[in-house]
């Protein structure tokens, strides 16, 4: 591995501690695809179910999406599909919900000491 534009100290450094950089960026994407498929999949079944295509939501007609309520099965009600429109957050939230699941995993890996140096751990 060639990284002409580092120091050879940082250089030697980073390729002293590849293995761990890897395992690192492992767990991290470990935690982020585990938390995104947690996220998502309940968006998913929602969007699915309200969908017209969709057998729950044929019974409302076509300008309207048919919701289950809290209550009795079999409660719904009809609501117009100009309520279920995208909106400005839709372009923000996920972006930054997933720079917040990055740092999150990043700092909890920095927590349980993948960083320390196995020769400050034995000279203390």
């Amino acid at each position: 591995m060639a990284f002409p534009f580092l120091s050879a100290e940082f250089r030697d450094a980073l390729l002293h501690r590849w293995p761990l950089l890897v395992y690192a960026a492992t767990w991290t994407a470990m935690i982020t695809a585990t938390v995104a498929v947690a996220a998502f999949s309940p968006e998913l079944a929602f969007v699915w179910a309200v969908s017209p295509s969709s057998a729950f939501a044929r019974p409302c007609g076509a300008a309207s999406v048919r919701l289950p309520l809290d209550g009795p099965p079999g409660e719904v009600v009809c609501v117009p599909a100009y309520l279920f429109d995208r909106s400005g957050m839709d372009v923000l939230i996920p972006p930054l919900f997933a720079v917040v699941v990055v740092a999150a995993s990043v700092c909890v890996t920095r927590a349980i000491g993948l960083w320390e140096d196995e020769e400050e751990e034995t000279s203390s």
